[in-house]
C-alpha cells in the first residue's frame, strides 16, 4: 500500500513538472495532461476503495473486540476461567493482533469467534505444538480430532494433507508402522507430489519388509499390528501417572462402604480452646487413615477477597526445592503463582493465622508464612511430599520438618482442581471457605509417605488457595511424639 501511494504521488509530481515546464509550448501537448489527470483520478479512487475496504475490516474488528473486551473485563477471572477463552486470548495476542497491525486480516473469522469451542485450526495448532515438543501421544489425539471435525464439514484453512503429514509420522514414532504406512498412502492419494510423504512411504515399506522377515513362525502379521487409534502413553518420570489422572477425573477413589462408616461430622472446639467454645467449627472426616479432615466456614468472603487483594501484587512463579541440590527452582510439574504474606501485611492475615492455630491446636510461632497460590487454566502441582526427605535440609533444619499442612480453599472450581492422594486413592474437591488439614509426619517423627498428594489441573475456572505449614519445633507438648501415627 505504501508503494502504491508513493507511485501515485510521483505521478502527480511528474504531471506538475510537465505543466510548469511546457504550459505555453503547445495546447496539443496539454491535452495529454487531461487524460493523465483522469487516469490519476481513477487510480486515486481505486486506492480509496481499497483503503475503505481495509478500514471497514478494521472497524468491524474494533467493534467486535469492543464487545468482547467489555464482556471479558466485566469479570476477567470468570472469562479466563474457561480454558478455550484463555487459549483464544493468547492466540489473538500472538497471531490476530499482529496480523491487524500489518493490515492483512485475511481470515478475521479466526479471531472473532469467541464461543467456547475449538475450531479445526485451533485443534491443529494444539496438535502441532505437541508434535514440536516430541509428545507424539497427544499429537495423535489432537490430529484425530481435527480429522473428525473436517469430516463433519467444518470449514478451515487446515487441509487433510497437513493433518495426515503430522499424524502419519506421529503414529510411526509410537511404533505403529502399519498404520503409519496406511496414513502415508492416504496422504499421497490426496497430494501425489508430496515429497516428504513419498520418501516416508519408501522408508516405511522397507521397515515393514524387514519386520516381516523377522516375524516369528507362530505369529501372524495381524498379531503384530497395533489396534488402530489405541496407543499406550509412554512411561514418564511419574510412576503413579495413571492413578493420579484417574483421581483427577473423579475415578478410582478407594473408599469402601465399610471405611465410609468410619467417617463422621462433628463440631470442633480445638480441645476446648476458649476461642472456639462459643463458636466451634464444623469438622468432617475426609479420610480415615491417615486422618484428613475438612473444616467449614473457615474464611469469610470478605477475608478471602482481602487476602487475594494483598497477594496479587506479590504473585510470582511458584518454585520447588530440587531434591538433589536443595536449591529452589521452577519446574514444569508445578504450574501456578504464589506469594507469601506476613502478619504485618494486614490484620486479616494475623486473624487467619490465629484461627488456624486455634483449630489445629498447634503454634504458628514456628510455622511458615501464609502462602497464597493461584492456579489458572491448566495450573497444577503433580504428586509431591510437603515434608522434606533430606535430613539436613538447610531450609528446614532451624524449625524442624513440616509437621502438618493446613490448606484453605479460597474459591470454587468449575472443573478440575482437586487435591488427590494417589497412594490412598483419595480425592478432595475445592469448596470455597473450607479448609483441609493433615499431618505429614508420623508421631515417631518419620515422614508419612502416604501423604504424597497433588493439585489436579484446573480445567474450567480459577483456583485460589492459601496454606500454612506447621513445623516440628515448638509442637512437642501440643502433639506428643509416639511410636504410632494415630492421633
Amino acid at each position: 500500500m505504501k508503494l502504491w501511494v508513493s507511485a501515485l504521488l510521483m505521478a502527480w509530481f511528474g504531471v506538475l513538472s510537465c505543466v510548469q515546464a511546457e504550459f505555453f509550448t503547445s495546447i496539443g501537448h496539454m491535452t495529454d495532461l487531461i487524460y493523465a489527470e483522469k487516469e490519476l483520478v481513477q487510480s486515486l479512487k481505486e486506492y480509496i476503495l481499497v483503503e475503505e475496504a481495509k478500514l471497514s475490516k478494521i472497524k468491524s474488528w474494533a467493534n467486535k473486540m469492543e464487545a468482547l473486551t467489555s464482556k471479558s473485563a466485566a469479570d476477567a477471572e470468570g472469562y479466563l476461567a474457561h480454558p478455550v477463552n484463555a487459549y483464544k486470548l493468547v492466540k489473538r495476542l500472538n497471531t490476530d493482533w499482529p496480523a491487524l497491525e500489518d493490515l492483512v486480516l485475511q481470515d478475521s473469522a479466526a479471531g472473532t469467534k469467541y464461543q467456547a469451542m475449538l475450531s479445526v485450526d485451533d485443534c491443529f495448532g494444539m496438535g502441532r505444538s505437541a508434535y514440536n515438543e516430541g509428545d507424539y501421544y497427544h499429537t495423535v489425539l489432537w490430529m484425530e480430532q481435527v480429522l473428525k471435525q473436517l469430516d463433519a464439514g467444518e470449514e478451515a484453512t487446515t487441509t487433510k494433507s497437513q493433518v495426515l503429514d503430522y499424524l502419519s509420522y506421529a503414529v510411526f514414532q509410537l511404533g505403529d508402522l502399519h498404520r503409519a504406512l496406511e496414513l502415508t498412502r492416504r496422504l499421497l492419494s490426496l497430494d501425489p507430489s508430496h515429497e516428504r510423504a513419498g520418501g516416508n512411504l519408501r522408508y516405511f515399506e522397507q521397515l515393514l519388509e524387514e519386520e516381516r522377515e523377522k516375524t516369528l513362525s507362530n505369529q501372524t502379521e495381524a498379531e503384530l499390528a497395533t489396534p488402530e487409534g489405541i496407543y499406550e502413553r509412554p512411561v514418564d518420570y511419574l510412576p503413579e501417572r495413571d492413578i493420579y489422572e484417574s483421581l483427577c477425573r473423579g475415578e478410582g477413589v478407594k473408599l469402601t462402604p465399610r471405611r465410609q462408616k468410619r467417617l463422621f461430622c462433628r463440631y470442633h472446639h480445638g480441645n476446648r480452646a476458649p476461642q472456639l467454645l462459643i463458636a466451634p467449627f464444623k469438622e468432617e472426616d475426609e479420610w480415615d487413615s491417615p486422618h484428613i479432615v475438612r473444616y467449614y466456614d473457615v474464611m469469610s468472603d470478605e477475608e478471602i477477597e482481602r487476602i487475594k487483594e494483598i497477594a496479587k501484587p506479590k504473585l510470582a512463579r511458584a518454585t520447588v526445592r530440587d531434591p538433589k541440590t536443595g536449591v529452589l527452582t521452577v519446574a514444569s510439574y508445578r504450574v501456578s503463582k504464589s506469594s507469601w504474606l506476613e502478619e504485618d501485611d494486614d490484620p486479616v492475615v494475623a486473624r487467619v493465622n490465629r484461627r488456624m492455630q486455634h483449630i489445629t491446636g498447634l503454634t504458628v510461632k514456628t510455622a511458615e508464612l501464609l502462602q497464597v497460590a493461584n492456579y489458572g487454566v491448566g495450573g497444577q502441582y503433580e504428586p509431591h511430599f510437603d515434608f522434606s526427605r533430606r535430613p539436613f535440609d538447610s531450609g528446614l533444619k532451624t524449625e524442624g520438618n513440616r509437621l502438618a499442612t493446613f490448606l484453605n480453599y479460597m474459591s470454587d472450581v468449575e472443573a478440575g482442581g482437586a487435591t488427590v492422594f494417589p497412594d490412598l486413592g483419595a480425592a478432595i474437591w475445592p469448596k470455597k471457605g473450607t479448609a483441609v488439614f493433615w499431618y505429614n509426619l508420623l508421631r515417631s517423627g518419620e515422614g508419612d509417605y502416604r501423604t504424597r498428594h497433588a493439585a489436579c489441573p484446573v480445567l474450567v475456572g480459577c483456583k485460589w488457595v492459601s496454606n500454612k505449614w506447621f513445623h516440628e519445633r515448638g509442637q512437642e507438648f501440643l502433639r506428643p511424639c509416639g511410636s504410632t501415627e494415630v492421633d
